[in-house]
């Protein structure tokens, strides 16, 4: 277990002070126990990209229709047909990255049936969730118009399921080149002269179930032919990203590697620029009525979530250091390994459904409580953790489905508790990860990441346990704090959530935190996420 320095040691004295003050608060009665966090500024992780902050958003449920996109004729106040409250409430957030139309959608969605007139597009059944039809008035203009309006870079998930390497390589020449060829004409007829520059697409979604359960040999024939048409148009070259594992499933990675990855060599192909894990944290209860067991099971997964990205990153990369072959020619000149980027672009708590309220908004409708709160935090904390390993994270999902982020209806629309555990975690982007030790590496231990850019450093501090009090002393090594100020999420009921009727029941409040040289101390109810500031001399 790490150890406060002795030459760094904390003023104990105010320390006691701040925690006699704090537990007298309402609300904090569980026994109190201190917690050691060491952090390193100097011992660099890699940095934490906005990426890592991204969203997804699926034909699924009302995410869609109904949640971000009311229409253009709607009395809900809308920005061209884009709900007005959502899209400011994600332009606030600075969502880095949206990706669209799916998930399962995306493997059966033909893009042509979303441009032109909304008048002449076709009805179209969707068949991977509730046989809802829909008109597709949301389509591809629709989506860059939104990803515009909240200034995020758009991520297109391609069909090739059920769709064929021409329709594929279509849409990114009627998304990407410039002006001259009948399909960038055809975007230009459709409203949009400039072309969208969409860089990263995704190359089928989830090809070992909905879309299309392959084999990973399978997909990975059906990847190398319909990547070789998704070509540079105009000036913007494609980040094609393959369909990884569900979870931590090795055999599928190295399957699909060993497939794929004699074939580049040999010349017949090329390897992708992403790599796309999908890893969700079900849950027994609904969520409003988890138990604590239920919970502690929950909240444990992300510990399997970190050993995954380890693994993962590790196998991608022996195959690669492999595929680069041995040095070559006289002069003993080692090749390049080749690189392939890491993403889990699917992610979050998937706790069980209400039925009546999926039957009244859609499905997979999904409440956020301070439990899911904790849980998207302990994720980002993750991924901070593993900055140097990871290119993008997107939590599933944006608007009303799973873990989102915004809850709209009709024209109630309210920022979820998920949604401030991201604006709390906002200030590590672009910053440089650095270390910190807690001395518990158990899946309930304190959760915590840390970045440092300049003289600033930002602590995102996670007590995922239901009955314990957390009295936080934290040690700057080789750093001297001059000031900090905190924020707390909290609230005594982990099931607490923000509804239609209450929106504001659990939001972010100042909180104390104690800076005396190198020693930081605060403290951390049970069930909370604390964000903190310093100031570094």
């Amino acid at each position: 277990m790490s150890t406060l320095p002795t030459r760094r040691s904390f003023a104990l004295g105010a320390g006691a002070t701040l925690f006699a003050a704090l537990t007298s608060r309402k609300g904090f009665s569980a026994p109190s126990q201190q917690q050691r966090v060491v952090v390193h500024p100097a011992v660099e992780i890699g940095t934490v990209s906005p990426l890592l902050h991204g969203s997804f958003a699926e034909h699924l449920g009302s995410c869609i229709y109904g949640g971000l996109w009311v229409g253009r004729n709607s009395p809900i106040p809308n920005i061209n047909g884009h709900r007005r409250q959502a899209v400011d409430y994600l332009k606030a957030l600075g969502v880095p990255v949206l990706r669209w139309p799916g998930g399962c959608f995306a493997d059966d969605y033909h893009w042509r049936d979303g441009i032109g007139p909304p008048a002449r597009r076709p009805q179209s059944v969707n068949i991977h969730w509730g046989n809802y039809v829909e008109d597709n008035s949301f389509g591809t203009h629709e989506f860059i118009e939104l990803c515009r309006l909240i200034d995020a870079e758009p991520y297109l998930a391609g069909n090739v399921g059920s769709g064929t390497p021409r329709e594929l390589r279509d849409w990114v020449e009627y998304c990407n080149y410039p002006s001259g060829s009948s399909l960038a004409e055809e975007r230009a007829a459709n409203g949009s002269r400039e072309p969208f520059r969409v860089r990263y697409w995704g190359v089928g979604n989830e090809n070992w179930g909905c879309g299309g359960n392959m084999s990973p040999e399978d997909y990975a024939s059906e990847f190398r032919r319909f990547v070789t048409y998704v070509r540079t148009f105009g000036d913007t070259r494609p980040f094609t990203i393959a369909c990884g594992p569900n979870g931590n499933d090795v055999e599928w990675t190295r399957r699909f590697m060993e497939t794929i990855g004699p074939n580049v060599v040999r010349g017949r192909g090329v390897f992708p620029s992403g790599y796309a894990m999908h890893f969700y944290s079900n849950g027994r209860d609904v969520p409003t009525k988890f138990t604590v067991e239920n919970m502690q099971e929950q909240l444990s997964s992300f510990a399997r979530l970190e050993q995954g990205i380890v693994v993962q990153r590790g196998l991608l990369d022996s195959y690669l250091q492999a595929f680069a072959g041995p040095p070559r020619g006289p002069s003993g000149i080692v090749p390049p390994r080749p690189q392939v980027h890491l993403l889990i672009d699917e992610w979050g708590v998937w706790d069980r459904m209400i039925p009546e309220e999926e039957k009244r908004y859609g499905r997979l409708w999904m409440q956020s409580t301070q439990r899911s709160a904790v849980a998207a935090a302990m994720g980002l904390n993750v991924f901070h953790r593993q900055a140097d390993k990871l290119y993008m994270c997107n939590i599933a999902q944006t608007v009303n489905v799973l873990h989102s982020v915004v809850l709209a209806h009709q024209d109630n629309c309210l920022r979820t508790t998920s949604y401030y555990a991201f604006q709390m975690q906002k200030p590590h982007r672009c910053k440089t990860a650095v270390r910190a030790e807690t001395g518990d590496s158990s899946p309930l231990g304190i959760s915590v990441s840390a970045s440092r850019k300049d003289g600033e450093l930002v602590l995102t501090l996670v007590n995922p346990k239901h009955d314990l009090h957390m009295k936080v002393n934290c040690a700057l090594v080789g750093a001297t704090a001059v000031s900090g100020q905190a924020q707390l999420l909290y609230h005594p009921d982990f099931n607490a959530c923000n509804s239609f009727e209450n929106p504001d029941v659990v939001t972010p409040k100042p909180h104390p935190v104690s800076v005396a040289g190198a020693g930081v101390a605060l403290e951390l109810p049970p069930i909370s996420i604390a964000a903190v500031s310093l100031k570094l001399a």
